[in-house]
């Protein structure tokens, strides 16, 4: 019998089998989300009908053909989802007529029997890493609810690692999937860029911008990556490659690969538990090359660059007519992104083509390179600084400090998270592009060694 912390594949298994039915998972899961949300706020929109019409279909279907039958999902507000407007954490797209259609990913979910029960807070527009919203109030980190959740998929980090739903989808931009489940304590997956469609979403960086899921146990992840995977000729990004299961070598284990720890910019600075998480899944993995990531600093600083004007392009229009209805945090970094000198970009541009055939180089020597998530544990909310090697940084700019040199060149990564006390934290498995099968591979043996779970907070 499934109940509220089994996971996506147990629940699909039990409804599959009989033992209970997609309504009744359906109602335990929309019971769960009155109950707690008023405490964590990581919805901001329940489909409670949708949900349970879905749910009815699923119970009437061929369950051998569903591989996630009866499985609650939210995803990120960012997601178009039919009959309600595609907010993006903003006040300002509250105006906008619903959808007219669903996300992609989304059907696809729903075609493997998946039942959506809502949509989820996040930063506004996607530019922030705190899951803090000025218009919906913050997500709040299930482990602790005077802490930050994470952004900017701050809600789907807080409903999954909160118990509220097994599975939920998010976007990375520079880090906004990995910073969460670090924070909140779950696996997420940023899978390559190109590979899952991102049509029907709300945009922020179109040449960072990646969409993945996060949930409590890997085979989740892997389960509903699979299903979303295929081509899409709606998204510009999305690479015509076929279908690549990662689910048939979940379980093969980590012999034969060849697994290092990324040193110098990825250690610089770090927290004493960011180290410790790190040390934890090396020493698991007999991780104990260390290799350097060439002009890291100087990836982050052009991502900046990237993302910054990339996002004021974007937003130029709004920002001279709706100026006062931003988040002022957004606002501002939107205006100085659009006066950085065309020349700046250009160099920004032509240095990410250099450093990605430079990490691509590394690939040769190895499968896999372990990275911290997040340089420490979760913030205060309202948090405005945190010490990191003896300096005093902004919390919103720096959560992603090593994150931001992996989108940037859009590789495949699965942030695992490491259960320490008293607040999680997790490392990033970085892998070649399209090798997500060896990053999941990783992170199940890691998990099936009990180094990396996703703790149960005690709401």
């Amino acid at each position: 019998m499934a109940d509220s912390w089994s996971s996506s594949s147990d629940i699909a298994k039990a409804v599959a089998a009989g033992q209970v039915s997609a309504t009744d998972v359906t109602e335990a899961a929309l019971a769960r989300i009155g109950k707690l949300n008023p405490a964590l706020n990581a919805f901001t929109a329940v489909t409670a009908a949708r949900a349970r019409a879905q749910a009815k279909k699923v119970d009437a279907a061929d369950k051998s053909k569903l591989p996630l039958a009866g499985v609650p999902f939210a995803v990120k507000n960012l997601f178009d989802v039919e009959g309600i407007p595609t907010v993006a954490g903003s006040k300002i797209n509250r105006a906008h007529k619903p959808a007219q259609k669903d996300s992609p990913l989304i059907a696809r979910l729903e075609a493997a029997g998946a039942v959506l029960v809502g949509a989820l807070n996040m930063g506004e527009y996607a530019y922030d890493f705190t899951g803090e919203n000025v218009h919906d109030g913050p997500s709040r980190n299930p482990h602790d609810l005077t802490r930050m959740s994470g952004g900017s998929s701050g809600g789907s980090g807080s409903a999954v690692g909160g118990g509220l739903v097994p599975l939920a989808l998010g976007s990375d931009t520079n880090g906004s999937i990995r910073v969460p489940s670090s924070l909140c304590g779950i696996f997420g997956l940023k899978p390559t860029y190109g590979r899952l469609s991102r049509a029907n979403s709300f945009p922020f960086v179109a040449s960072l911008d990646h969409l993945g899921p996060f949930a409590r146990a890997v085979r989740d992840l892997a389960l509903s990556y699979d299903v979303m995977q295929g081509f899409d000729a709606e998204d510009a990004a999305c690479v015509d490659r076929g279908i690549e299961p990662t689910l048939p070598s979940l379980d093969k284990g980590i012999s034969g690969l060849r697994i290092v720890t990324a040193g110098g910019y990825f250690k610089k600075g770090a927290s004493a538990e960011a180290l410790s998480a790190l040390d934890a899944v090396a020493k698991a993995l007999g991780a104990a090359t260390e290799i350097e990531i060439p002009e890291a600093a100087r990836a982050r600083a052009a991502a900046y660059v990237i993302t910054t004007t990339e996002g004021a392009a974007l937003h130029l229009g709004r920002l001279r007519q709706q100026a006062g209805d931003f988040d002022p945090a957004v606002r501002d970094r939107l205006i100085a992104g659009a006066m950085v000198p065309a020349t700046l970009v250009v160099k920004a541009q032509n240095f990410r083509r250099w450093y990605r055939d430079r990490v691509l180089d590394l690939f040769k020597d190895c499968d896999a390179v372990l990275a911290p998530a997040t340089p420490v544990t979760a913030p205060k909310l309202g948090q405005v600084t945190f010490t990191l090697d003896g300096v005093e940084l902004p919390v919103r700019a720096n959560m992603g400090i090593y994150t931001q040199p992996i989108s940037f060149i859009g590789l495949p990564v699965v942030a695992v998270p490491v259960p320490l006390k008293p607040l999680p934290l997790a490392v990033q498995i970085i892998c070649a592009p399209w090798r997500e099968d060896i990053a999941l591979r990783i992170a199940c043996a890691l998990e099936q060694m009990g180094v990396c779970a996703a703790p149960r907070p005690n709401l």
